[in-house]
C-alpha cells in the first residue's frame, strides 16, 4: 500500500469547512463573523505517550481527544484538524481501527480532517486542531483573580493509576483496572463544559501533566496563588477504594493524563458554574480558592499545610 492509497483508504473524507475542498497544498477555513481561530497541536510518541500494545482504535480516539481538550480549556468550538502520521509500515490491520477511533471522535464533535502528512518512521502521531471562539472571549490561563473559586471537572488520578498497573508498579482488581484504563486510553474531552463556561470562568487549563503542575501555569500567568483543600481533592478518583489515602492523593494531585479542566470563577458565579456543569453533563468539584499571595498551598482536612512536595510530569525531567 502506497502513501496516497493509505490516505485515500483510511483518512480521505468529504469536507464542508475547507472552502477549497481536498487536494490542494493548504486547507482554507472560513470563520463566522466575529469569531477568532484557536489553534493547538499535540504529539503522541510510542513508548513515551502510549504503550506499544495499545488498542489502535483507542489510540486514534486519544490522539484527537488530547487536542480537543486544549480547545475545551479555551472555550473553543472544534472545527477541523490535520494529521501528521509516521508509521513503521502501512499495516491495514492497524490503520483500520486507528482511523475508526480517530474519526468517530471527530464526527462526535463535528471536527473535520482537512489535511496532514504521512511518512515512514517510528510511530508518531501529531495532530493540529482548529476551533472558533468569539473575538475576545477565549478562556485564558491569565484571568484568575484573588477570591475566585477553584474547580476541577470529572475525576483525577485514574489514568496514572492504570499506567502504573500496566507497568507492574501497582495492582488492581480486573474490574477496577478496566475503569481506570478507560480513563487512560479513551479520555473524554470536556468540550461542552468549556463552551458552557465562556463568560462564567475567569481562567482555565486542561489537566494533562497533573493538577499541581498545570494549576501552577495558571497561578504564574495570573500572578496569584491558591489554596487547595486536599480533603476535597482526594475523593476525585473514580477507583479510590484500592489505595491508601496518601497514594490516592498523590495520583490525584500529580498523576497526569486526566484531560479534565481546572478553572476559576468568582463566588457570585457559583450557580452559573453548576448550571454549566449540568448543561454539559459533567460533574465539577470546588477544591479551593485563588489567593493574592503567590504560590500553591495544600491544606489537609484540619486546614494544616501539607509540606510534602508533589511534582507533575515533565517530558525532559
Amino acid at each position: 500500500m502506497g502513501e496516497f492509497d493509505l490516505i485515500d483508504r483510511y483518512f480521505k473524507r468529504p469536507v464542508t469547512r475547507n472552502v477549497v475542498g481536498v487536494g490542494d497544498d493548504c486547507a482554507l477555513l472560513a470563520l463566522a463573523p466575529g469569531m477568532q481561530l484557536a489553534v493547538t497541536s499535540d504529539m503522541l510518541v510510542e513508548g513515551r505517550h502510549f504503550l506499544p500494545d495499545v488498542d489502535p482504535f483507542k489510540l486514534g480516539h486519544k490522539a484527537l481527544a488530547v487536542n480537543l481538550s486544549d480547545l475545551a480549556a479555551c472555550g473553543a468550538k472544534p472545527l477541523a484538524f490535520t494529521l501528521a502520521l509516521a508509521l513503521p509500515q502501512a499495516d491495514a490491520a492497524w490503520l483500520e481501527p486507528f482511523s475508526r477511533g480517530l474519526l468517530a471522535l471527530a464526527d462526535a464533535h463535528g471536527c473535520e480532517l482537512v489535511g496532514g502528512d504521512t511518512t515512514r518512521g517510528p510511530l508518531n502521531i501529531c495532530i493540529t486542531a482548529f476551533g472558533e471562539v468569539p473575538a475576545g472571549g477565549m478562556l485564558l490561563r491569565s484571568g484568575a483573580r484573588a477570591g475566585d473559586d477553584l474547580y476541577v471537572s470529572g475525576t483525577l488520578g485514574d489514568a496514572r493509576l492504570a499506567l502504573d498497573v500496566l507497568r507492574g508498579s501497582a495492582s488492581l482488581p480486573f474490574e477496577l483496572l478496566e475503569t481506570a484504563r478507560a480513563r487512560l486510553e479513551q479520555p473524554t474531552p470536556r468540550v461542552a463544559l468549556g463552551l458552557a463556561l465562556r463568560g462564567v470562568a475567569t481562567a482555565a487549563i486542561d489537566i494533562s501533566d497533573g493538577l499541581v503542575g498545570d494549576l501552577g501555569h495558571v497561578l504564574r500567568q495570573s500572578k496569584v496563588g491558591a489554596r487547595v483543600e486536599t480533603a476535597l481533592a482526594a475523593g476525585l478518583m473514580a477507583v479510590p477504594g484500592a489505595l491508601d489515602e496518601e497514594r490516592q492523593l498523590d495520583y490525584v494531585l500529580s498523576g497526569g493524563d486526566d484531560y479534565e479542566l481546572a478553572f476559576t470563577a468568582p463566588l457570585f458565579q457559583r450557580e452559573a458554574v453548576q448550571a454549566a456543569a449540568r448543561a454539559a453533563g459533567t460533574a465539577v468539584t470546588r477544591i479551593g480558592q485563588i489567593e493574592a499571595q503567590a504560590g500553591l498551598r495544600l491544606l489537609d482536612g484540619n486546614g494544616q499545610p501539607i509540606e510534602r512536595p508533589y511534582r507533575s510530569f515533565d517530558h525532559f525531567a
